[in-house]
């Protein structure tokens, strides 16, 4: 006998064509299983749950009152799109969500046709749906694009870049803004639903544009009567921005009432040019420990959804992320100079503690990364000494600015850079893979990799002393235990730092991979030089190496192409050395998702691959290998 299904109504749902002739009413009932699956669901895998909780009905009500996917659903950033995942038939994959080969936590193009636009970063789904806008008016088809964006993500300007171009072009266009940071009380959400209704409503629709016709014949009227309407709307609406921006705007409505949503959402889906629809929902809706915490429950490892995400203890080892929240706060008590920027990250970069002790030095700039980089650089030009603390993915959106505002002035500030390497279950979109191939073709850029806790903490020191640009990139989660020295001490710039005497190979390493790569040089008696920095490159301790064995080996935890390994053979190349040089990194391709074990296996980093690579090389094997070497002290 098969067992009941817990979630009766959603047994049926397979696409949103299975739902999409219920009747209204049935809804709310079919919005309750959804989020208790959602609860169960992301407890048990972990990821994103205060967003995709706060947008069950929204969901619901877009995939209700569009066609989907003949219209075009785009979310931004991904981290409410869990119930679309639900509702477009794969809820039977969300155990995998986040895994190796599992569902991704984000929209992704190959996985359904659904998921119109690949995401992972936020501010982009404006300009992706005017995008699909304007090619359905070239090819002559009639469909709506919709574009999901958060108040959040409206900070970014290529959100407003998008908003007026869209304006401009008129194009059949919906921007649902997800407002989950306002609360509406019921008398004002009720008056509020009322008018967006009224002015959505076919009624007011004809007659303001049978009045535009009538109107476009006596200019001056039509003048008085546009600025009339925009003074009534100003007054009741938050809207003036986007209607002088030329999007028609509606609401704000209550994202949690399933039947007025659906009218509004019919009512807009029938009509033709730029709309904004603002919607307020609130953040974990339905589970009282995520209304009461967003925060905490914004990405969420497994817990028990009876006791809600614990605190544990810990470990005694404190992750890099920690390493520099720890240095920010140590050095801005040193330094009145300091100033903490971020770009709206500033749990995830470590900055909770630096933002409570020195809230007048704090600065998060909101999504917008262009701008904390420029407005760095604008006070460094003042004398201030700026850390931008970015994570590595986020730093590319900024790339422009780092060259032309900050490093072509040789302005001293430094980039905390989180996030490098490989990162895990968010997947490519959030994979630090590329920042030392993009960052160390600079000029006057100094690019550091700690191979631990305590050298990252150096490095910090080592890049505020700096009189120009320095960038320090760490990975997520914690390293091998390394604890910090107290103080604020510096490296020697550029120097490397030989860990192991060996015979015929010698293995380079920046950052991270210099554990494995001990571990494999002590197999095959290879010596271990951690690098450290990657520009400026320690040249001659590279040649010393090339002079006293067979095989020069590099290791780092960014892609090949371009990266420290190239590095090295540029430098063995200008001084006409010849010996071979094998380069190991992440592959030239997209990395999934998976844990970080997992990537690195991938990618051939781990202790047994490199030792393998080696030996391939050598053409010889572990009976060659004499593990007779010295191991320098740190």
């Amino acid at each position: 006998m098969t067992p009941t299904d817990p979630y009766p109504l959603l047994s049926r749902i397979h696409s949103p064509e299975d739902f999409r002739d219920w009747p209204v009413d049935e809804l709310p009932a079919l919005a309750d299983e959804l989020r208790a699956f959602l609860l169960e669901s992301v407890s048990r895998t972990g990821g994103h749950l205060a967003a995709n909780l706060g947008t069950v009905e929204l969901t619901l009500a877009l995939h209700y009152a569009f066609h989907t996917p003949h219209d075009r659903l785009v979310w931004d950033v991904g981290h409410q799109s869990y119930t679309h995942k639900i509702l477009t038939g794969r809820r039977e994959g969300m155990p995998t969500l986040r895994q190796k080969d599992g569902l991704s936590g984000f929209p992704k193009r190959d996985e359904s046709p659904y998921d119109t636009f690949g995401v992972g970063h936020s501010s982009t789904s404006i300009s992706a749906a005017l995008g699909m806008a304007l090619a359905a008016r070239q090819q002559g088809e009639r469909r709506k694009a919709v574009a999901i964006i958060g108040d959040g993500a409206m900070t970014a300007g290529m959100a407003f870049e998008a908003l007026n171009h869209a304006g401009d072009e008129k194009a059949d266009l919906l921007v649902v803004l997800n407002d989950n940071k306002m609360s509406i009380s019921p008398n004002v959400g009720a008056m509020n639903r009322y008018l967006a209704r009224l002015l959505s409503g076919p009624i007011y629709s004809s007659m303001r544009e049978g009045s535009k016709r009538v109107l476009d014949r006596l200019p001056p009227m039509r003048e008085f009567m546009r600025r009339a309407e925009e003074h009534v709307k100003g007054m009741i609406t938050p809207g003036t921005l986007f209607e002088e921006l030329g999007l028609n705007y509606y609401g704000p409505v209550d994202g949690h009432d399933l039947e007025g949503l659906v009218k509004m959402l019919r009512n807009l889906h029938s009509m033709e040019g730029p709309q904004l629809l603002h919607v307020v929902t609130h953040k974990g809706h339905g589970y009282e420990p995520a209304e009461k915490d967003p925060c905490t429950y914004h990405g969420v490892g497994r817990f028990d959804p009876e006791r809600g995400v614990q605190n544990g203890k810990g470990s005694a080892a404190p992750t890099y992320t920690e390493v520099f929240g720890q240095w920010l706060c140590d050095q801005a008590a040193a330094d009145e100079r300091l100033v903490g920027i971020t770009p709206a990250m500033c749990e995830g970069s470590g900055m909770t503690e630096f933002a409570r002790r020195f809230p007048e030095r704090y600065i998060d700039v909101g999504i917008a990364e262009q701008h904390a980089l420029t407005l760095a650089a604008g006070m460094a030009c003042e004398g201030m000494r700026p850390v931008v603390a970015i994570y590595s993915s986020f730093l590319q959106r900024a790339y422009d600015q780092l060259v032309h505002d900050i490093a072509l002035q040789g302005l001293p500030v430094v980039l905390g850079v989180d996030r490098a390497g490989v990162v895990g279950p968010d997947g490519p979109t959030h994979a630090g893979s590329f920042d030392l191939s993009f960052l160390r073709c600079i000029p006057d850029l100094v690019v550091m990799a700690p191979a631990d806790e305590a050298e990252c903490r150096r490095m910090l020191s080592t890049g505020f002393l700096l009189e120009r640009p320095c960038a320090v990139r760490y990975p997520r989660g914690r390293g091998p235990g390394a604890l910090p020295e107290e103080g604020l001490i510096p490296l020697p710039l550029g120097q490397a730092q030989v860990r192991r005497e060996g015979r015929r190979v010698a293995i380079l390493a920046f950052g991270t991979p210099l554990a494995a790569a001990l571990e494999a040089g002590e197999r095959l008696d290879a010596t271990v030089i951690n690098m450290r920095f990657v520009k400026p490159l320690d040249e001659a301790r590279v040649l010393e190496a090339a002079r006293n064995h067979e095989l020069l080996v590099t290791v780092e935890d960014n892609v090949v192409a371009g990266g420290a390994g190239s590095a090295v053979a540029e430098c063995l190349s200008a001084h006409a050395f010849s010996v071979p040089l094998l380069q190991l990194g992440l592959p030239d391709r997209f990395q999934g998702q998976g844990t970080r074990e997992e990537l690195l296996q991938d990618a051939g980093l781990t202790a047994d691959d490199v030792e393998a690579a080696i030996v391939a090389r050598l053409g010889t094997d572990r009976a060659c290998a004499h593990p007779a070497g010295r191991v320098l002290s740190k």
